[in-house]
This record gives C-alpha cells, sequence and structure tokens, in this order.
C-alpha cells in the first residue's frame, strides 16, 4: 500500500534544457527532510511538455539520486493508450518503483473505455499503477463506481484523488477494498482526507515545505487533530498564493526563491513575476522559508 506522504516534484531547467544537478540537489534535500516518496514527470513536473528523452532522463537522475531510499512513482500518463503504454515503457526502464497515470484528457471515455486504457497499460507494464483523477485539467472525472471497478485490477493500486471535494474522497474510500490506496491530490484538503481514512498526499507544497506538510499528514493520522490544524493554518495563506497561478508557475517560482532551481518554465507557461511572485517571497519570508 502506498501512503505517507510525496512530493510531485519540479522539473528544473537551465537554459531549455533539464539541469540533472539541480534536480539531484532537490531531490536529496527532499529525501533529508523525511518524504515519504517523490513523483517525477507529473504535472508539477511539465510533463506535458517533456520529449519522451526528456522524461526518461528526469526519472533516472531521480532514481540514482534516491538510491533506493525513497520510492520513485513516475509520471507516464497520456490520452493516447500507445503514448501512455510507451512512456510506461520507459519509466518503467528508468528504473520507477510505480507508475502515476492521469485520466485520458480531452477525448472524454466512457467508463469501459476508461478501464481498458488501465488495463492495456498494466498488461504492457509490470508495475503498481497508481491512477490520477484531476477532472478540473483533464475533463474526465472518474466516479467512486469507476474507481472501485479500477481497484478490481490487481496491478491498479491507489488513486490521486484530486478533486478537492471531500463529499466525492469519503465516497472513494467508502467504495474501494481496504487494501487500496486513497492519496490527496489536493493540498487544501489532505488533511480532512486523512482524517476520513485517506492514505496520503502527492503534493505541490512538499517540494518547499515537505518536512513540514509531512508532519500535518503524520499528525493526522495519528489524531492529533490540534497539532494538524494549527500547521495546516500555518502554512494556508502560502499555499493559497500557490495556486493564485495554474500549478506549477509559482511552485517552480518558490522553489527557485530557495535556490533549488531556475525561475524557469516551459510555454505556453510563462515564469511568475509581479505582485504575486512579490506577495509569495513576502509569506515565505514571514516563515522563515528565505531571507
Amino acid at each position: 500500500m502506498f501512503s505517507g506522504t510525496f512530493t510531485a516534484l519540479v522539473t528544473p531547467m537551465s537554459n531549455g534544457e533539464i539541469d540533472c544537478d539541480a534536480l539531484r540537489e532537490l531531490v536529496e534535500w527532499q529525501i533529508a527532510e523525511g518524504i515519504t516518496g517523490v513523483v517525477p514527470c507529473g504535472t508539477t513536473g511539465e510533463a506535458c511538455t517533456l520529449s519522451d528523452e526528456e522524461t526518461a532522463l528526469v526519472v533516472r537522475t531521480v532514481v540514482e539520486q534516491t538510491k533506493k531510499r525513497v520510492p520513485v512513482i513516475g509520471g507516464a500518463g497520456s490520452n493516447n493508450t500507445i503514448k501512455a503504454v510507451k512512456l510506461s515503457r520507459i519509466v518503467a526502464e528508468a528504473g520507477a518503483d510505480a507508475l502515476l497515470h492521469v485520466t485520458p484528457y480531452y477525448n472524454k471515455p466512457n467508463v469501459e473505455g476508461l478501464l481498458a486504457h488501465y488495463r492495456q497499460i498494466t498488461e504492457a507494464v509490470d508495475l503498481p499503477v497508481i491512477a490520477y483523477n484531476v477532472p478540473g485539467r483533464t475533463g474526465c472525472d472518474t466516479l467512486p463506481s469507476t474507481v472501485a471497478a479500477l481497484a478490481e485490477n490487481p496491478r491498479v493500486v491507489a488513486i490521486k484523488e484530486a478533486t478537492g471535494s471531500l463529499a466525492r474522497g469519503a465516497a472513494v474510500i467508502n467504495a474501494v477494498p481496504k487494501d487500496f490506496s486513497v492519496l490527496s491530490g489536493d493540498d487544501f484538503s489532505a488533511m480532512p482526507l486523512v482524517a476520513m481514512g485517506g492514505h496520503g498526499v502527492i503534493s505541490v507544497i512538499t517540494n518547499i515545505i515537505p518536512k513540514e506538510f509531512g508532519q500535518i499528514m503524520s499528525m493526522t493520522e495519528k489524531g492529533d487533530l490540534k497539532g494538524a490544524r494549527a500547521l495546516h493554518y500555518k502554512y494556508l495563506r502560502l499555499l493559497e498564493l500557490l495556486f493564485e497561478d495554474a500549478n506549477p508557475i509559482p511552485v517552480k517560482a518558490a522553489v527557485a526563491m530557495m535556490g533549488y532551481c531556475k525561475n524557469e518554465i516551459r510555454l505556453p507557461l510563462l515564469p511568475l513575476e509581479g505582485a504575486l511572485l512579490e506577495e509569495i517571497r513576502a509569506e515565505m519570508t514571514k516563515l522563515g522559508l528565505v531571507k
């Protein structure tokens, strides 16, 4: 079972290329801060702008740096099932421990098509698969009954539930077997989801505060809701600021402020600047994250 706090890693870049040295440094710091695992090549890692060769490079670099100290869940999603299978093989060959697969975006498959998509992936690659439901980005919503059907596939072991709806999260938890992991894909609702029986989070903000957000998850799981709430509200304003523009624009700027990468991002996204950048800097200074 996958449980705990996993970071959806940003992908450091320099002059249009993957900055492997910065990526290694970021991963090493994440491990030192106690993160449960790392997720390269997801939404936060700008996966949709990476070539196949770059995907392999990023995952391989992360795998080499972790040295099996924490699991690596490689993003391999595509709305083209053939491409998703190809990426799965690439990520598996790069050494990932599991695959993250977003629901097919734009195509709007029905339930049967969605199940067939995941079935082809799991038949092609012998790794556990975490499904990723984020209808706000994909236009494809994996309903609780569909998640339950996915859970019948022994290789689909978890879901990253990113609707942000606690009612939906509770319905998913109630619909799946106890050994099927329900991970939050929404930092705002991660704490209450875990309190309701969820198993953890694949997080954006842990690029900046891995130890602290991990403490929120751990406290919640252990029933220390008072302590978890205190930390949750301490970092709430920073969390709000990180989602005032499209992810990963603000979080990449924040990671750059901490010195772990450049504030460089690929089109069609542009690097953060202006008032929001300064608000994030001020809040991070207030929290002692930057000087």
